[in-house]
């Protein structure tokens, strides 16, 4: 996605790695652990815990495009911890490269997804009410990803190892066609879908206005959170790439302006639990079943066992108590619907376990 090698090429190749390789290591050791393990939570939540509805469609897709990003991560972690040496072949600089242009473009369609949607639902509302569905969502999140597949392939197309002071780097190749990728990355994945989102909001404002509409505000709080978010960790990297600086100042802003866009990756699990009171529920509700299930067995077969004790104490006493004239008519009655009893309890807690 980034020509990280073109920073590096005018250092010589030496043993004493530069501070901003170090920095950029450590960054992406903490968007790894932090995208991996909230994007995971995410999408477990939203596909598994929350009701199926249309904006669980998008946040599920959003979560998933950062986790699957996040996951190959490690790859640059371990290459910019030396300085910038890919040591994984050519085939995975591709798909690192692939990877992280997927993201980028599913993130931003989605965005502009979720923006159309709301406004759809805000100014056409009899329409959105008979037409929104989450089936017509998984649909357009479908297509969503397989534009963003087309969109990313040249980039992994171009991408490959070369030989930079003697040291292999994973970067584009001598050929590529720089301007045309980084114009064709600006325009379809910045600026069209940014232009698209502000005239949504701008129209959902102005229709909210007019209907003095104040419910729902937390969820436009969230959705515009995420949507700021994400336009403020990519705008410098897309102003990196267009004004091209020079000299020794690319070393240090290029990988930083990509750490930036990076850190987006993780940052909407954050906004979710911080901002969303469902999505804390359904987090907690989780995590309380999780340990439930955890010392379920044990509690049960303690639960189960103490229970048949009390029954059979119960029974002992009622037939020591009863008069013997009577104990031999009723002590079979009895001791047959008690033992009735206990097997009927018994089945009940064999079939909860």
């Amino acid at each position: 996605m980034l020509n990280i090698s073109s920073y590096n090429s005018s250092e010589a190749a030496g043993e004493v790695i530069p501070p901003i390789a170090i920095i950029s290591a450590t960054i992406y050791c903490v968007i790894f652990l932090v995208g991996t393990l909230g994007n995971g939570l995410v999408i477990y939540v939203t596909g598994c815990r929350m009701k199926k509805t249309v904006n669980s469609v998008w946040f599920l897709n959003l979560a998933l495009a950062d986790f699957l990003f996040t996951g190959f991560l490690i790859f640059m972690i371990i290459s910019a911890a030396q300085n910038y040496t890919w040591n994984f072949g050519n085939l995975m600089c591709k798909v690192c490269t692939f990877m992280s242009t997927v993201n980028m473009f599913a993130s931003v369609f989605l965005l502009m997804a979720i923006s159309l949607d709301r406004c759809l639902s805000i100014w056409v509302v009899v329409w959105a009410q008979n037409k929104r569905s989450v089936r017509k969502a998984q649909i357009i999140t479908a297509v969503i990803w397989m534009t963003a597949v087309v969109c990313s392939s040249p980039y992994a197309t171009f991408r490959g190892t070369t030989q930079y002071h003697s040291k292999i780097k994973c970067g584009y190749r001598p050929g590529t066609p720089h301007n045309i990728l980084k114009k064709f990355r600006f325009v379809v994945g910045f600026a069209i879908p940014f232009l698209v989102i502000c005239i949504s909001y701008v129209a959902i404002a102005v229709r909210a206005k007019r209907l003095h509409k104040t419910n729902n505000r937390r969820s436009q709080r969230i959705i515009c959170a995420i949507i700021l978010a994400f336009f403020i960790c990519w705008l410098p990297f897309h102003v990196v790439q267009l004004v091209k600086p020079t000299g020794q100042i690319v070393n240090i802003v290029g990988p930083l302006s990509l750490c930036l866009g990076f850190i987006n990756s993780c940052l909407n699990p954050i906004l979710y639990v911080f901002m969303c009171d469902e999505f804390q529920k359904k987090l907690k509700q989780s995590i309380f079943s999780v340990l439930e299930t955890a010392l379920a067995d044990d509690h049960l077969s303690f639960m189960s066992s103490r229970s048949l004790s009390s029954h059979l104490s119960r029974i002992s006493r009622r037939s020591d108590s009863a008069a013997p004239s009577e104990r031999k008519g009723t002590a079979t009655s009895l001791n047959f619907s008690e033992c009735k009893v206990v097997m009927n309890h018994e089945r009940e807690t064999s079939s909860t376990e």
